[in-house]
């Protein structure tokens, strides 16, 4: 199997097979990250974020991560989602919390579905009140399984506050659920 690195060495050489492999790889990461935060709106924003990286593929850094730079692309479309979401009322900052829901997962047993929802809704009513920062920063290093890196890259920030962010969000996390 071709790594990113590979395909997108590839597509900047012109093989829009390499490309289109490539975007269709990631395609299903970018919409789960919006359907938590988005739920609405994730197609769209899944649109956006999948044509603005097929614009944009050339500027990404050659020793840069691809999923970082998609997820980089991403977390512009949904501040800006936000932002337009929120302009009537207030500003919003990338630290302030959405309130989007999160969509329930797959049915198993009635008493397991029960409990496994009841879980999952007072797990994504906490992260919901998480400043957006940290709900990505969770959300990238525990369900896309980007490194520290990636993810500072994605934020604009450094490593080392990737770090503290997500132990500053698994520790309001655990306060929020226990509240």
């Amino acid at each position: 199997m071709t790594n990113d690195a590979q395909l997108l060495a590839a597509w900047r050489g012109g093989d829009l097979d390499a490309g289109n492999v490539l975007i269709r790889r990631h395609a299903r990461r970018v919409y789960r990250f919006f359907s938590t935060r988005a739920a609405a709106v994730a197609s769209d924003l899944t649109q956006q974020t999948l044509l603005a990286c097929v614009e944009g593929h050339d500027s990404l850094r050659a020793d840069g991560s691809f999923r970082a730079f998609l997820f980089g692309i991403a977390r512009r479309q949904l501040l800006m989602h936000l932002r337009g979401r929120y302009r009537a009322d207030r500003r919003i900052a990338p630290r302030h919390p959405s309130i989007d829901r999160i969509s329930p997962g797959s049915k198993t047993t009635p008493t397991r579905q029960i409990a496994r929802d009841q879980r999952r809704d007072e797990l994504a009513a906490a992260i919901r009140r998480l400043p957006v920062d940290f709900q990505i920063a969770i959300a990238l290093t525990y369900w896309e399984q980007l490194s520290p890196a990636e993810v500072a890259e994605v934020l604009g920030v450094p490593t080392g506050t990737v770090k503290s962010r997500l132990a500053r969000a698994r520790h309001r996390l655990r306060a929020e659920i226990e509240a």
